[in-house]
């Protein structure tokens, strides 16, 4: 098992908490990855929140543009990962109604 956790994985890690604004977060990931790795990564998030509202495969899939193979990885991980998934989800739902709210 490859070992994720590192004096490294920390340092980007507190990065990432560091930004302030989505003009940050996409400078810093622009930088960061290639466009096809923030799809990618912005897609599994949106499967994830698709997933957590109930939705099945055939509708994510179409509506995310995202293969059934994929869909059953991310599932997996809200299944049986380390729930960090529904954690941000979650933050970032309750963030937009306080927002909606304001």
């Amino acid at each position: 098992m490859v070992k994720l956790r590192s004096d490294a994985a920390d340092r980007l890690f507190q990065t990432i908490l560091n930004l302030q604004t989505i003009d940050e977060c996409y400078d810093f990931f622009e930088d960061l990855c290639t466009v096809k790795e923030i799809q990618d990564m912005s897609q599994r998030l949106e499967t994830a929140a698709l997933l957590l509202k109930g939705l099945s495969y055939q509708k994510i899939s179409e509506q995310v543009n995202i293969s059934s193979a994929t869909i059953g990885r991310v599932n997996k991980c809200i299944n049986y990962g380390s729930g960090g998934y529904k954690l941000a989800i979650e933050r970032l739902e309750k963030g937009s109604k306080e927002d909606d709210d304001q």
